[in-house]
């Protein structure tokens, strides 16, 4: 468990960030939801810092610096995951939560969902529940579709509504560089816009993935990047700058409004 810091009563971690190689949609269900596959890839070059610590009192309380997050205490989803914790045993001590936030809201990068599983991870080890990593998982599916993903440290591969996971053995070794614009794209609006049309329901993410990295730019798409590039262009114009500067993959993370370039390793210096 990659915490950096504990003790019996603490705990200290760097929740990291996600990015999406290729997230293909593949349909929608009667009750709204999305079917899809999507590689997430751990991003730990981008961090949010969380403290949980246990109180003499009762509850949760969360203190927050760093990126400002809108919205009530009570709505963000570490303190959710704290009362989803609750309910499941029973009980639990006081919980006060710090969370200084470095990875920007509304940019498809999952800071969110990676704190919310890493407080699931670490009330759970701090209070002794003893609950499994499965157990958790099926409990972080309730909070959020990304937030199981981050209770795992490696490539996985989301199928379904995209918390069916399982590892993905990535062979191809590159670098990434991340461009986040200070644009807020909201997850909903981005599945509301989106042209079914131009989805192709037959396509397999795991054999582009295992194909030849130069054919990613042709065949690995995000079929979220379309309607959000239509409402916010200067996107588009981020993706072909990295295209420019010779990434042999880029893409929008998500719906947004993140984007990323893939690039070759830099060989060592003899």
């Amino acid at each position: 468990m990659p915490f950096f810091a504990s003790s019996g009563t603490q705990i200290r971690f760097h929740p990291h960030a996600k990015i999406n190689l290729g997230l293909f949609i593949k349909g929608k269900r009667a009750d709204g939801y999305h079917l899809l596959e999507t590689l997430l890839l751990p991003l730990p070059q981008l961090q949010d810092e969380l403290y949980l610590s246990l109180t003499s009192g009762t509850g949760c309380s969360l203190r927050m610096s760093g990126i400002p997050v809108q919205g009530p205490a009570e709505d963000n989803l570490c303190v959710r995951a704290y009362h989803l914790l609750q309910a499941r045993a029973g009980r639990l001590p006081g919980v006060h939560i710090e969370l200084k936030k470095g990875i920007p809201a509304g940019a498809g990068l999952g800071g969110g969902s990676s704190d919310a599983a890493f407080t699931l991870r670490g009330i759970n080890h701090i209070c002794g529940l003893g609950f499994t990593r499965e157990e958790l998982a099926n409990m972080a599916a309730e909070l959020g579709a990304d937030v199981p993903f981050f209770l795992y440290d490696q490539p996985m591969l989301a199928v379904g509504t995209g918390t069916t996971l399982s590892p993905f053995p990535l062979q191809t070794h590159f670098r990434v560089e991340l461009h986040t614009p200070g644009i807020h794209s909201a997850t909903a609006a981005a599945y509301g816009a989106l042209d079914y049309r131009r989805c192709d329901p037959s396509r397999e993410l795991a054999a582009v993935l295992k194909g030849p990295p130069h054919k990613w730019k042709e065949l690995l798409t995000n079929d979220l990047e379309e309607p959000v590039f239509e409402r916010y262009p200067q996107l588009r114009k981020i993706k072909q700058h990295f295209y420019e500067r010779g990434a042999f993959y880029a893409a929008m993370s998500g719906s947004g409004s993140a984007v990323f370039g893939l690039f070759e390793p830099e060989k060592s210096i003899e």
